[in-house]
Formats: C-alpha cells, structure tokens, sequence
C-alpha cells in the first residue's frame, strides 16, 4: 500500500475528547449541559439507528440528549407546532430532525424552521446561504463536509491552490464540500450523473471527495498519483465469508485506489466517525453562542 491512510476513527476520538473537556469546563462553572433535541418521525431502523448513535455520543461527552419519536403519520402542523417548541425552549441547544421524513411531509419547509442558531445539522437555508458568499460565515457547517475537510487539515493537505473535484451534488454532503473546498480557496470542480468523462475529469483532482452512494464507482485508475481521495459512502457488499453475509464498501475501488492516492479514508473507519463527532462540536457550539 502506498497511499497513507487517514484514520477517522482516532481523528473523531480527538475532537470528541476536546468537546468532553469543553463540556466539563461548562458544567464545572455552572452553565447549562449542551443539550441535542433530535426528532425521529417514523420506525425506520436505519434511522433510529443514527438517532440511538448522537443521543450515546452526548452522554459519553457529558452532554445532554432529547429524543422525541414521532408516528410516521403526523401532520405537518404537528411536527410544525414540535419545531417551533423545541426552538422556544432554552434548554435545548441544538435540534436535529433525522433525514428523510416520510413523503407527505415538507422536508424543505421543517428545516427552514429550525432557528439559525439551533441549527446543528447545518442545513438551513441560511446556514447553506452564508456558507455560498463570500466575506459572510454560517454559524453552523454541515457535520459532514465539515468532517471531510478537517480530515484534510489533519493529514497535512494542502487545500488552497489546490483542484478540487467533488463527485456528487447533494444538498447534504456534494454541494456544502465543494463551497467549503471554494472557501479555502481550492479550485472546484462538481461532477455528478451528467459529467460527460467523468474518470478524465476525476483524473484532474488533488483533492478527491465521492459522496454518491454507488459501491466501488471511482476505480484506481481514475485517481491522480499521490491524490488525497476522501470517500464518503457506505455501501454493502455481499461477502460469504462474513457472518452477516456482507461487508461494507465506500464508493471509491479501496484496494485500486491505495496503490495510486497518497492519502485516502477506509470504509469504515474513515469520513464516518467524524460525522457525529462534528455534530457534537456544532451542539456545544450552539450551547457557547446562546450562552453570549
């Protein structure tokens, strides 16, 4: 292998041992625990699964946690009249409703919302708004992006000057990654499902970030040599050597990429852990500005 790997999991165990402190110091001098409302409308285990997953991180780090479950037919008035409680209340600090809402929900309309300054996830229009202008900083980035690009620092990549291509064009992770790659001044490229040569096109990048949810997409030969390849997806793959009769596979070929980048995240153990440590980094966040 002669691609450095980016541990993820010991850079996320990093942040979250600084947000822990942080925490502590707070509670030490009295001030209210951060505090993550999240909302989960519906039963999809997939879901509950990353809900159960924050509310386990806050109490590891010392922070506090609200869940509100909710039936996946509630009226849009309801979960409306929820939001507007939920930002009222001051001892909720962050508010995270868990994507995607059932169908005869306005997810666009749930997100607008969420108060600026609870908006943990990063995804109001206003947040995103600030992020896409120049001279102007959002209070909070999308865990996400902000996770891929603090993996880049800690592994000593240069982003500005840089070119950056962004495989994917997502609201969640492909279009904030390429305005914060924009932000650090790198030069940005978004491909998606329309690029015409696309393997020519990702041949150009020293920056890599594929975030399109298709297993073992981008192939080794695609990669410039000694890229930094951030891969975002999750993917399984049907092993019959595992117990569970499949692994997990991220969007770029793993083992074809290694030989070629130099630097790249494993799948898992790499984009993933950083995801939910951002989220507590963006509630504590939240906790020191409605503190001001």
């Amino acid at each position: 292998m002669t691609a450095q790997l980016i541990d993820g999991k010991a850079i996320a165990a990093q942040v979250r041992a600084e947000v822990a402190a942080r925490a502590a110091k707070r509670n030490a001098e009295g001030k209210p625990k951060p505090t993550l409302a999240t909302v989960l409308v519906g039963d999809r285990a997939d879901s509950a699964a990353y809900v159960s997953s924050k509310q386990k991180a806050c109490a590891e780090l010392g922070m506090g946690s609200l869940n509100q479950s909710l039936p996946a037919d509630i009226s849009q008035a309801e979960l409306e009249k929820l939001i507007a409680s939920l930002n009222a209340d001051k001892s909720v600090h962050g508010i995270l409703v868990q994507l995607p809402l059932p169908s005869h929900l306005n997810e666009e309309r749930v997100l607008q919302l969420i108060g600026v300054e609870k908006d943990v996830d990063g995804f109001s229009p206003i947040n995103i708004g600030r992020l896409a202008q120049r001279g102007r900083e959002p209070l909070f980035v999308p865990c996400t992006p902000a996770g891929c690009v603090y993996l880049l620092d800690k592994s000593g990549v240069q982003i500005e000057g840089a070119h950056a291509v962004v495989l994917g064009r997502s609201n969640i992770v492909g279009m904030p990654a390429a305005l914060l790659m924009m932000a650090r001044n790198a030069t940005v490229t978004v491909c998606h499902s329309r690029t015409q040569d696309l393997p020519a096109l990702v041949k150009q990048a020293d920056i890599l970030i594929v975030a399109i949810g298709n297993a073992e997409f981008v192939r080794g030969d695609w990669i410039k040599p000694g890229a930094a390849v951030i891969d975002v997806g999750i993917n399984s793959k049907p092993d019959a050597t595992k117990k569970s009769g499949y692994r997990l596979v991220g969007d770029v070929n793993f083992d074809e990429a290694k030989e070629v980048a130099g630097c790249i995240t494993p799948v898992p153990g790499g984009v993933g852990p950083m995801t939910i440590a951002m989220l507590m980094q963006n509630t504590l966040r939240a906790a020191e500005i409605q503190d001001a």
